[in-house]
């Protein structure tokens, strides 16, 4: 993850080695680089170097201060040798031999502000704040505003989840007995534990679910961090407790810290200075702290407010998805709705999906008096597939919003449907006038090619004229149905021709099927799929955009698995067709005339299959989050020519058929020699398809 994080803050701080500035590559991965063992004089005499995650920074010795925030520190107090401590302050007196006496601090009215009361002792002193005031425990920082009615639920707030009551009651007994110095105490990573324990209880159990519950619960979080943060002893505090992360990186010296301060957790990293963290006052300390939640369940309300801020959105159909945990930061200075500096925040994607025409992001913060998203005081820096770098001029709660788009078809595109669909029903027209009137073909397998092209054609002609019929929700969802039956439909003849195939051929070779089960299976099939589908979920047939199934509840799935089952089936039929076949041209006295016309099928069923078959693995992306523009294309194409392709094959490339053809080209057209169809006419003669009533492929 540090390396994951590195790489994307290479953008803002790159440094030779390929990983951050403060950090070193070890073994393929950038890993914390601890400067104050590396360099031990890195912060020079009479000072400590603390180091922190990515950086650190120089604290001085007591008795030692800095002229300004990146000098050495000098020397102020020529009797620490005497007291022998660093907690003690004397002052030496004018004259040969120097006397160290004690420092009143208290001397100084800013020492312990005007929320405290000083008490010197001896060098040292303590700051003992007055009522309503707090200093965390840190008995030499002065005293901040502590207001514990916060944690206080609302008299009307009925609506608050039992769990959110439980919280806040913690956090108001923690926070009454810092004012209590003879309360009951609880330690600080006791109680960042209990808070994450919560929080998980209360985003497990699924109480957020309205915009002003979700302000309540992510009031409390950063009112429990500014109660958290400054108690807490260690520079940085991670916790990790399943739906929770928190990280809290805490200083605290006689001197504001100076410096970048980055935290992170797997779904997003921060970055600002601690001059932004401290803010225009200095109490004696400073902390910033990142909460990130990872299942927070969203409700779609909350996302009004960005349609409202961008009018045109509701009228092009706009929705919006969080692609990001919600991430909350908290520091200390108490002015945060107008950032000296902008702060950066870097989310990872929960979706990976880059920006393009149909997706854009926007990163948002939560405005609790709105009780919705929003976008003002938010700038996205850039974006990716993973993720997505935003600044922000103010500090909240955040997220990272991907509005989706739909995608608008092109000129280009309907143009192709439409001459496609329209060559396409043409053809398969000319297919149905030729298997139901050419006497020659008639047969079971005649008859199923009959069925396929009625089927294709009607399939064909309905996505012609209603796919775009979105605006009528009834009627839209009658186009979705029969689009879902009539494609079934062609798909289930599609596998009876290749059952017919089999037993052709495995079976007995005049053996046919009964139509009474041809047409079971052919319409009876496609009609229970339809019907247990609509039954299950009505509302899965018509979208916003085209009318055909819905991606919800993976309702695509009721055409796509009896599809898969089809094409498997026919692929196990065929291969078992082509070994037979094999098996009987090698026999001893093969009827090589008859093998080669099964063969003949074969190869076009194949193909058949092939066209049908593989013009829907391209479908299975039109309706899809993720279909590409050159998957729409080839499937309009490939769908759109399926009626040509299907002419081309049972119609022209057979002999039978164009002789056909000759002769009914012959009869309207008079004025011609008979003698140019005699040639024709003769092979069609000495080689008969049928006798005595019987079908082509029973003489077979």
């Amino acid at each position: 993850m540090e390396l994951k994080w590195t790489l994307l803050l290479g953008l803002f701080l790159p440094s030779c080695s390929g990983c951050l500035i403060g950090l070193k590559l070890v073994k393929m991965k950038c890993v914390d680089e601890d400067e104050c063992a590396s360099f031990p004089s890195v912060c020079g005499d009479h000072s400590v170097c603390v180091n922190t995650h990515g950086g650190y920074y120089c604290a001085c010795d007591p008795g030692f201060q800095k002229s300004f925030p990146t000098g050495p520190c000098e020397d102020i107090n020529k009797c620490i040798s005497f007291s022998g401590s660093g907690d003690m302050d004397f002052e030496s007196s004018p004259g040969p031999e120097a006397i160290c006496e004690d420092i009143d601090e208290c001397k100084d009215p800013d020492v312990c502000g005007t929320n405290a009361d000083c008490y010197n002792h001896p060098g040292s002193y303590s700051c003992k704040c007055h009522q309503g005031y707090s200093n965390y425990g840190n008995n030499q920082s002065k005293c901040t505003e502590m207001n514990c009615d916060q944690f206080k639920p609302e008299p009307d707030a009925g609506h608050t989840p039992e769990k959110l009551k439980q919280l806040m009651s913690l956090l108001m007994n923690s926070c009454e007995s810092l004012d209590d110095p003879q309360g009951e105490q609880i330690t600080a990573e006791k109680l960042l534990e209990n808070f994450c324990n919560s929080t998980d209880n209360l985003l497990t159990n699924g109480n957020i679910a309205d915009g002003e519950t979700l302000s309540q619960f992510l009031d409390t979080v950063e009112n429990s961090m500014r109660l958290i943060g400054p108690q807490l002893k260690e520079p940085v505090t991670r916790m990790e407790i399943h739906n929770t992360f928190a990280e809290v990186a805490v200083t605290r010296n006689q001197t504001p810290p100076s410096g970048r301060v980055i935290l992170s957790s797997d779904s997003a990293l921060f970055n600002t200075s601690w001059e932004t963290v401290v803010g225009k006052s200095y109490p004696g300390f400073a902390f910033v702290a990142l909460v990130s939640f990872k299942d927070m369940n969203i409700s779609s309300d909350q996302f009004h407010k960005i349609s409202r801020e961008r009018s045109n959105d509701i009228e092009r159909n706009i929705t919006y998805q969080l692609n990001s945990k919600v991430v909350t930061v908290v520091v200390s200075n108490p002015e945060t709705k107008r950032l000296s500096e902008p702060v950066t925040l870097i989310f990872t994607h929960t979706k990976e999906r880059a920006e393009s025409g149909s997706v854009v992001y926007s990163c948002v913060f939560w405005n609790e008096t709105e009780g919705a998203w929003s976008g003002h005081g938010c700038k996205k820096a850039w974006s990716n597939g993973t993720h997505t770098g935003c600044s922000y001029s103010h500090l909240s709660s955040f997220a990272l919003l991907m509005a989706l788009y739909p995608v608008q078809d092109t000129f280009e595109l309907v143009l192709i449907t439409r001459v496609g669909l329209v060559l396409s029903l043409v053809c398969l027209f000319l297919c149905i006038l030729t298997f139901r009137f050419c006497r020659s073909i008639q047969g079971t397998r005649n008859s199923i090619h009959l069925h396929l092209s009625v089927c294709l054609f009607i399939a064909d002609l309905i996505f012609l004229c209603g796919i775009s019929s979105t605006y009528n929700r009834v009627a839209c969802a009658i186009v979705a149905g029969l689009l879902h039956y009539f494609f079934l439909s062609a798909f289930c003849w599609m596998l009876l021709e290749g059952v017919q195939l089999y037993r052709m051929v495995v079976l007995v070779f005049h053996y046919t099927l009964k139509h009474l089960y041809m047409y079971a299976v052919g319409y009876g099939v496609p009609l229970i799929i339809v019907i247990i589908s609509a039954i299950a979920y009505p509302q899965g047939y018509g979208t916003d955009r085209h009318c055909w199934l819905s991606l919800d509840r993976y309702f695509i799935l009721s055409f796509f698995i009896p599809v898969c089952i089809i094409i498997i089936l026919n692929c196990f039929v065929f291969i078992i067709t082509v070994w037979k076949l094999a098996k009987k041209f090698s026999s001893l006295n093969p009827d090589l005339s008859k093998l080669k016309q099964i063969g003949s099928f074969t190869v076009t069923a194949v193909a058949q299959l092939c066209v049908l078959g593989g013009t829907w693995v391209f479908g299975f992306f039109l309706f899809q989050e993720k279909g590409t523009e050159v998957m729409l294309y080839l499937f309009i194409i490939f769908n759109s020519l399926q009626g040509a392709l299907i002419f081309i094959m049972h119609c022209l490339l057979s002999k039978t058929v164009r002789t056909e053809y000759y002769n009914l080209f012959g009869r309207m057209c008079p004025q011609k020699k008979k003698g140019e169809y005699s040639t024709s006419q003769s092979n069609s003669t000495r080689k008969p398809l049928r006798s005595d009533g019987s079908t082509a492929e029973s003489q077979i």
